[in-house]
């Protein structure tokens, strides 16, 4: 058995829309002030405030602002433990996390509930506090009852929910295919048997339009009901580009993991590349961090496997065929002929084989290398 979160949207009632803000605004203000009281304790005394101080304070602000008795408890202490993740995560040297940050109010907001704040009765969700069940749109059935929920409401105002729960993956007949790929700009990836499946470009689609709204957005006085309503337009145009992007790389990640038994995939540094200026837009368009985590996950869940080659192999320099190696080879030169073999090579799709290649030996050896034999 593993845990998988199932999100599906939902339509609050007035009364709940009331309530989930009240919840959202007492779980960020716990959030902020106790990341400002931990920031000043460990600044002026060089002290760490530990999770047991947290929860004790917590007390006192109850005490000091009584408004926060209105929400259920489950949420300030449930933000408190999600803070000391954080905190540990960040403290943690090998997951580099960043520190903290505080919550906005105009931001992405979230609470987590455990089961002694909610309950899951024939198919539906009431949270505490309210007596109704969330009029929640489910688009398939829960296969478990949840451990934990997570309520948010992103900046277009949408609400959803997200339900963790236990499930059993099932296998995958197994497939004697196996494939590489080369993630690109111009195409989103390309396989070694030669296909490429083109790049939406979902940004580029609506870059005019998001242009526009945002000076409009721009002209707008602070505070206004209208800079409001641009605000809303703006973030609805932004969820549907997300939207767009994360539908299709869920059919394509999946077409993938049901026709092939094994897929090598380079290992690139997402981070390191989208420091530069002239590509950091085409590349986080392009989604190609999700595109690797979804196959990941995809892949354990169905029985498949996937191979990461460094990042290091010249893949795009050395013929697939002779193992001809050229020394030079500019990002704008798609194709070039082999100076050894003397056929023509598409770039992209030489990539693609010599990433198999790769992935395939260093499989058969236990580990992936760093290049090939030119």
């Amino acid at each position: 058995m593993t845990k998988c979160a199932y999100k599906e949207r939902f339509y609050p009632t007035p009364e709940q829309a009331v309530l989930l803000a009240q919840s959202f605004g007492c779980a960020r203000f716990v959030w902020n002030n106790t990341l400002a009281f931990r920031s000043e304790a460990y600044q002026q005394h060089g002290k760490r405030v530990s999770h047991s101080a947290a929860e004790k304070r917590l007390v006192d602000l109850k005490a000091e602002f009584p408004w926060l008795k209105e929400v259920s408890s489950v949420i300030l202490q449930q933000t408190l433990r999600d803070q000391k993740a954080a905190f540990d995560n960040f403290f943690n040297p090998k997951l580099r996390a960043s520190y903290p940050r505080f919550k906005r109010k105009e931001g992405r907001q979230s609470i987590r509930l455990t089961k002694a704040a909610f309950s899951y009765r024939d198919g539906e969700i009431t949270i505490a506090k309210s007596k109704v069940a969330l009029p929640i749109r489910w688009s398939r059935p829960l296969p478990s009852a949840p451990s934990s929920i997570t309520i948010s409401r992103d900046r277009a105002g949408r609400y959803f929910i997200s339900c963790l729960c236990e499930f059993g993956p099932e296998a995958l007949p197994i497939t004697p295919k196996m494939m590489g790929i080369d993630l690109g700009l111009t195409d989103l990836f390309i396989t070694s048997d030669g296909a490429k499946s083109a790049n939406p470009r979902h940004l580029k689609r609506y870059e005019a339009k998001l242009a526009y709204l945002q000076r409009r957005l721009d002209k707008k006085r602070k505070g206004s009901n209208n800079r409001h309503k641009l605000r809303q337009k703006v973030a609805r145009l932004h969820a549907k580009i997300a939207d767009c992007r994360r539908d299709a790389l869920h059919k394509a990640t999946r077409t993938l993991i049901n026709e092939n038994q094994v897929l090598c995939i380079e290992s690139l540094n997402i981070t390191g590349m989208v420091t530069n200026r002239h590509l950091a837009k085409a590349i986080s368009d392009a989604g190609w961090g999700e595109f690797v985590r979804q196959l990941e996950y995809k892949a354990a869940w169905a029985g498949r496997q996937v191979v990461k080659v460094s990042q290091w192999l010249p893949s795009s320099k050395v013929c697939h065929g002779c193992g001809h190696k050229v020394e030079k080879l500019p990002l704008s030169q798609r194709h070039w002929h082999c100076d050894g073999c003397g056929q023509p090579i598409d770039r992209d799709i030489n990539a693609a084989k010599n990433i198999q290649t790769a992935g395939l030996a260093g499989l058969a050896c236990g580990a992936t290398g760093a290049g090939v034999a030119a």
